[in-house]
């Protein structure tokens, strides 16, 4: 069950990619992340760049989960990077994230520890 928590976690932020580096100004992008077309258009950059970064922690938790049980550290270090970027957005941006990112990642972490 952890594997497929950790492979949810890992689809999720391949979603935050596309929304954030590629739908950012986009119908679904304005509306996921409440922006208006103007806002969008200043920050476009920046949420292409928060997109990669969503990138690297599934290719790492992928890479975690694509080791078996060899990946166990990789995959414990990779969702607690998502957790306190979870925690931080929440804190930051919006209670959400800590919904979204952070308390799916925490499931996983505690089911791979059991």
């Amino acid at each position: 069950m952890a594997s497929v928590i950790t492979g949810l976690v890992a689809a999720l932020h391949i979603y935050f990619l596309i929304l954030e580096m590629f739908l950012w100004d986009k119908p679904l992008g304005l509306k996921t992340f409440r922006n208006t077309p103007e806002k969008a258009a200043i920050t476009k950059v920046l949420a292409a760049n928060q997109g990669l970064y969503n990138g690297f922690l599934a290719a790492g938790l992928i890479w975690g989960l694509c080791l078996g049980p060899a990946g166990f550290h990789v995959k414990i270090f990779f969702l607690t990077c998502v957790i306190i970027a979870g925690a931080y957005g929440a804190y930051s941006v919006s209670r959400r994230i800590l919904y979204i990112q952070a308390a799916p990642a925490a499931v996983a972490l505690v089911l791979l520890h059991l």
